[in-house]
């Protein structure tokens, strides 16, 4: 085994030789010692955070490899995430691991290469949202034309609120405003404001429009408008959300997820509620228009009535009823001539057919010197002499009448 030596220690001596644990212990203070602090950049490679949040990696460049480790608490402080292939450069100190002789960089703090944590961080929630659906446009619901209750979720005290109100005032005059107090910039700003979003969806009664802003400001002061808490917030929000934030070239991701975006909250004001001057002008032009439109209807329909009034049946309402008598006349001569021809044919044919029935009638063979001879008992017709005998009643029947006689 060799010994540490230093300036001040004396010449190893091999006769009493360091043991694997005092040379570790030594070595642990001499390097953690010598880099109580030191900024290294790599990039993160084989991250992984297990349930403990803590977040291990390894830093790496061309030539070597570094393993880190960044504590929980740490790990919560930075504006982006740590991932595989971010490039960053991270204050840390060195940490010596005795019972398995290695050490790592314990990482207090780190910031990403060429972009800045913010904008990185910014970058990524955008993109971890986006994933998720909540800036698509087919979630965007329209505001309402003529809301009567708005609530404003941002500072009482801030430029915002008063800009907004002095163009409601001057625009329309036909709505509340509730304000819902919150801090709209610094720590702990973006949960106040979350919450005022929620709270504003258990007002009874209900509102009709949500506006969520403050006034310009720096991307540190706007920042708690690109807050994950927020921007969701926002998303599920039961009523139409107006994101007012900042100046006009100012973009946050809460501007993504409501479902109308405003460059500032005086424009907020301009597209929640209707200029009552221009909506007088325009029901003044709509009278217009309706009012001509209706002398153009009442000359068309008279000049109709003039020509239906030339018509026969109006100009002369009598003559139609003249000549439906007329042929009412013409009808019931048609009808009798009808009916004497129709008894003038039955009357030709009865006697037609009575002709027929009387050459047949047996009245008409007596006519002719014949006679009927019929039993007086039962009144059978008698054709032969066998059928008869002495003492027998009997009927003649001649043409003008019965002879009744008795057989000899």
């Amino acid at each position: 085994m060799s010994q540490l030596s230093s300036p001040r220690t004396a010449p190893p001596d091999a006769a009493k030789p360091l043991t694997v644990s005092q040379f570790s212990a030594q070595l642990k203070g001499l390097v953690e010692g010598a880099f109580p602090s030191v900024w290294v950049a790599g990039e993160v490679s084989n991250f992984s955070r297990p349930q403990s949040g803590h977040c291990y990696f390894t830093l790496k460049d061309e030539h070597a490899q570094l393993r880190a480790v960044m504590w929980r608490g740490s790990q919560a402080k930075l504006k982006f995430d740590l991932r595989d292939g971010v490039e960053i450069v991270c204050r840390g100190s060195v940490d010596v691991y005795a019972p398995r002789g290695s050490y790592q960089l314990v990482v207090s703090d780190a910031q990403p290469m060429g972009l800045g944590a913010l904008e990185l961080a910014l970058r990524q929630l955008q993109e971890k949202l986006g994933r998720e659906g909540l800036f698509d446009a087919e979630r965007k619901r329209p505001l309402p034309k003529f809301p009567r209750r708005i609530g404003f979720v941002t500072s009482p005290t801030g430029a915002a609120i008063r800009d907004f109100l002095q163009v409601l005032e001057r625009r329309w005059r036909g709505a509340q405003v509730l304000v819902i107090p919150c801090r709209v910039q610094g720590d702990g700003a973006a949960k106040e404001i979350a919450a005022g979003i929620e709270l504003a969806q258990r007002i009874v009664p209900t509102l009709d429009v949500l506006v969520v802003g403050r006034g310009g400001g720096s991307v540190e002061d706007l920042w708690c408008f690109n807050e994950e808490v927020v921007v969701r917030a926002l998303a599920v929000c039961e009523i139409p959300t107006v994101s007012a934030v900042g100046h006009e070239i100012d973009v946050t991701l809460s501007d993504l997820a409501a479902d109308v975006r405003a460059l500032t909250p005086t424009e907020a004001a301009e597209r929640v509620v209707p200029s009552a001057e221009e909506l007088r002008d325009r029901l003044g032009h709509h009278g217009q228009r309706l009012a001509g439109a209706l002398r153009r209807k009442l000359e068309l329909s008279a000049s109709r009535l003039e020509g239906l009034k030339k018509r026969r049946p109006l100009a002369r309402p009598h003559a139609w009823l003249e000549d439906l008598a007329r042929g009412l006349d013409d009808c019931d001569r048609a009808a009798q001539q009808a009916v004497r021809r129709i008894a003038d044919a039955r009357s030709q044919r009865a006697r037609a057919l009575a002709g027929k029935l009387d050459s047949l009638s047996p009245l008409g063979v007596l006519g002719r010197g014949y006679s009927l001879t019929m039993d007086a008992g039962s009144g059978a017709v008698l054709r032969s002499v066998k059928q008869v005998e002495a003492g027998q009643k009997i009927s003649t029947r001649l043409v003008d009448g019965v002879v009744q006689s008795v057989v000899g």
